[in-house]
Parts: structure tokens; sequence; C-alpha cells
């Protein structure tokens, strides 16, 4: 398993190797749709109920720091 952050986690077993939630089946990106739902923060951790509300300040971060990354076009 790889540890993105304290609470982003990538296992190559689990959902295809994409980053999830503290090794729970919940992806980055499940929070991240509800997200552009239209879903408040408050109303993904009653959908959610095992999610924590730095999970998904974690997601956040995560998306920005991964978009943030320069790519080097050959």
């Amino acid at each position: 398993m790889i540890y993105l952050s304290k609470r982003i986690t990538v296992d190559p077993e689990q959902c295809g190797g994409r980053p999830c939630i503290r090794n729970m089946r919940i992806r980055v990106t499940d929070v991240l749709d509800l997200y552009s739902a239209g879903l408040t923060a408050n109303q993904i951790l009653e959908e959610m109920p095992d999610l924590e509300e730095e999970d998904l300040k974690a997601c956040l971060q995560y998306v920005s720091q991964y978009l943030n990354h320069s790519v080097l076009a050959a």
C-alpha cells in the first residue's frame, strides 16, 4: 500500500489502484463526484457516514496537488 497522505492511500489490489480514503473502498473520485453534483460537505458526510471532515479536505488537497504538477511534452 502507498500512503499519498495520512488519509489518501493507494492499494493495487483495491479499486483498481485508484486513490482511496484511509484504505476504505471510497475513492477520491467518489467524493469529487458528490461535490460536482452539488452536495455540500455536510451532505457528503451524511451520505457516507464512514468519512470525516478531514477526509473531504484531504481529497481536495490531493487533487489540487495532483493538478499542480507540470506536464512536460516531448
